[in-house]
């Protein structure tokens, strides 16, 4: 009887410890693997807010995640035939920095590319939040008191932007749970 209430014991407390560590997991690093769990894969999504947005009302959206290293994610976005755009995701510690790589389609670079911002914090594991940097600002003076944040669920990826003292709000929906065949490329794209 000793034997077996020693071994219930042991039992016990090993999920504790287990549930322990697993709470003390980095909710920016979870959501990282997570999002990495996702490449070589595409989806379409739809607008959710903003629809009114004249580059995106009536046109098909579909990302990709194209690449994925150990500390960069890229994730080209496709508005209707325009490749230019592509969210490319860099992991810095335990924060995550976001940015905007715009293209023509000649594969240079556009006048207006590599916004974004960094995490504040660890954030979610379900969401990261990321307000315009430094950059963003210089770059774009209106940007700068952009909040882009990205939620990550199972069966969903939203890409969000608020511009704050505004009315300037989109949000698009993608289906994760129907993965979609695409073998586009980015404008500008050197398989990296």
């Amino acid at each position: 009887m000793q034997k077996k209430s020693s071994y219930y014991l042991f039992f016990v407390l090993l999920l504790i410890a287990t549930n322990t560590l697993a709470q003390n997991k980095i909710p920016s690093l979870v959501f990282w693997e997570n999002l990495k769990k996702h490449c070589g894969k595409s989806y379409e999504g739809e607008i959710t807010e903003g629809a009114d947005n004249e580059t995106f009302k009536g046109k098909t959206l579909k990302m990709q995640v194209l690449a994925c290293e150990n500390d960069v994610i890229k994730i080209p976005f496709y508005v209707g035939e325009d490749k230019s755009r592509t969210w490319v995701f860099t992991l810095i510690g335990d924060k995550i920095l976001l940015k905007h790589d715009h293209r023509h389609q000649d594969g240079t670079p556009d006048k207006v590319t590599m916004y974004g911002g960094k995490s504040p914090n660890v954030g979610q594991t379900d969401i990261q939040m990321f307000p315009a940097d430094e950059e963003t600002a210089q770059l774009l003076p209106a940007a700068a008191t952009n909040v882009w944040w990205v939620g990550l669920k199972d069966d969903t990826f939203t890409y969000n932007l608020r511009r704050i003292g505004s009315d300037r709000y989109i949000s698009i929906k993608f289906n994760l749970a129907k993965p979609i065949v695409l073998d586009w490329k980015p404008w500008g794209w050197q398989g990296k």
